[in-house]
């Protein structure tokens, strides 16, 4: 896990909006949506659509990603504990 994957798994302990993401951690959005990219292919996070709307197909964060919430999921949060 990157050192900015770990910073941002430490925001996702709960359901947070993009939004939210951009101004907490004040990064570029490619370089938030990369990393938000790099941890939902690794399994880390859940993407949902509304906070209690998860989505379960293949996304696009690059293009979608200001749009969604995002939460960590147990493995995410096991990866992250483990450092």
């Amino acid at each position: 896990m990157t050192d900015r994957e770990f910073d941002l798994i430490d925001e996702l302990y709960f359901v947070q909006h993009y939004t939210y993401l951009k101004e907490v951690l004040g990064w570029e959005d490619e370089i938030l949506l990369s990393t938000l990219q790099s941890l939902f292919e690794k399994e880390y996070i859940k993407c949902l659509k509304e906070p209690d709307l998860e989505i379960f197909t293949k996304i696009d964060l690059m293009a979608s990603g200001k749009e969604l919430y995002f939460l960590a999921t147990k493995k995410g949060l096991m990866n992250h504990h483990a450092l």
